[in-house]
């Protein structure tokens, strides 16, 4: 999305898709100051046995920001990214993060999958690519 787009986050949806009343009921309880990180769109996906995507269709159709992206990809202050590159990357997780590539870039679910299986913090892996300038693409919730 881009900047001049920011704000209109609905307008990435096709018209006629239809809002579930559940999930909205949810995603406004749990906003605050029309912002839902996305820990808690994922905790309502869950908690509601829906999909990610669907919350962030969800959360785009009401204009809510989603912020703190567990990958730190983006919605923190006063920076954008939270995540910083990797000093180093053990050569397993790289092995790892560059099989799972798709068109030269990592989706988000990918992303999540290696930091389960390898033990580690979302972010590491997110910081990982960030130093083998391989960039993250398909978020769950929709976001990018």
């Amino acid at each position: 999305m881009t900047h001049k787009e920011k704000g209109h986050y609905a307008n990435k949806h096709a018209p006629d898709r239809k809002v579930d009343d559940r999930i909205a009921k949810m995603v406004k309880e749990r906003s605050s100051n029309e912002e839902i990180s996305c820990a808690v769109a994922f905790d309502i996906a869950n908690d509601l046995k829906v999909s990610p995507e669907e919350v962030g269709f969800t959360i785009d159709s009401l204009e809510i920001h989603i912020v703190q992206c567990q990958l730190g990809l983006h919605g923190y202050q006063p920076h954008r990214k939270k995540m910083k590159p990797a000093d180093s990357v053990p050569t397993g997780l790289e092995k790892d993060i560059r099989e799972a590539l798709v068109d030269d870039r990592l989706p988000c679910g990918a992303a999540w999958e290696i930091a389960e299986r390898s033990g580690l913090p979302k972010m590491e892996v997110s910081s990982a690519c960030e130093a083998l300038k391989i960039k993250i693409s398909s978020c769950q919730l929709g976001t990018f």
